[in-house]
């Protein structure tokens, strides 16, 4: 036998609602601060936010442009590349003995593949309720231990740079520079001998007319170097940037070496 209240009929051991109610969601006016429909209110404010940022960031890049570093040059044998700065653990890494050498597997696939591969997996590896650090003193210390690892790696292989390599252009993020002093300015009046015109390998650097370019400029190379001198830099060449050789013939050489002296 039925039994009857207000709102619902019982059957049994179910509950059939006696008044059927439309399938309507409720308004969230009467729960303020508790709770938001997800469109449009909660994505059109993180939507205003992304925006907000956006805007931010491309000002940034118009009103501060990447700072360019000098031309790059083949023939400098002085400077020393660096990874981007997140790699620069992995770069300082490399330079012990226990990840180099017949070891370089270890510090090149080994180890990065298991640091990475196990902060893949960590949801797998750590299943533990607990969310306090405190209370999950394994999944923790190994976190911290990989960011301080990091953390210190990258400072020491941007510190030995620095201190090694002070006056190298480029490398991580440092926009490059030069301590040298500034190159003599170029004579545009000058017009180069044909014995120097001649020797395309040598204006690639230097320039048509000995004005420079990523070589130094050489329209007054003579109040420096005598014939000698010259002949003998460009045999052998002159560190760090100048390679010798170019020239093969020991008369052309002798020519283009007595024409140089001669430019004071």
């Amino acid at each position: 036998m039925a039994k009857h209240d207000k709102d619902a009929t019982f059957v049994g051991d179910s509950r059939i609602p006696a008044k059927r109610i439309p399938n309507i969601a409720p308004s969230y006016s009467d729960f303020p601060g508790k709770t938001e429909p997800f469109w449009p209110n909660f994505l059109l404010k993180e939507w205003m936010v992304a925006a907000v940022c956006l805007v931010g960031f491309l000002v940034l890049t118009v009103s501060h442009p990447s700072p360019l570093t000098d031309k790059a040059n083949p023939n400098d044998t002085s400077f020393v590349p660096l990874p981007d700065w997140y790699f620069l653990f992995l770069y300082q890494m490399l330079k012990y003995p226990w990840a180099a050498g017949d070891w370089v597997v270890l510090g090149t696939v080994i180890i990065p593949g298991i640091a990475f591969g196990a902060l893949l997996l960590a949801p797998w590896l750590d299943t533990g309720k607990e969310r306090r650090p405190s209370r999950r003193p394994v999944a923790t210390g190994l976190m911290m231990t990989a960011l301080v690892s990091i953390f210190y790696l990258t400072w020491a292989a941007d510190h030995e740079h620095s201190l090694n390599h002070a006056s190298n252009h480029g490398g991580s993020g440092s926009g490059g520079g030069s301590n040298a002093a500034a190159p003599a300015p170029a004579d545009p009046s000058f017009k180069a001998d044909a014995l120097w015109t001649a020797q395309t390998g040598c204006m690639g650097c230097h320039g048509k007319n000995m004005e420079g370019g990523m070589g130094p400029n050489l329209q007054k190379i003579g109040s420096k170097y005598d014939a000698n001198q010259i002949a003998e830099i460009i045999k052998n060449g002159k560190p760090p940037a100048m390679p010798g050789g170019l020239i093969k013939d020991e008369a052309e050489i002798k020519k283009l070496a007595e024409y140089m002296a001669t430019l004071k």
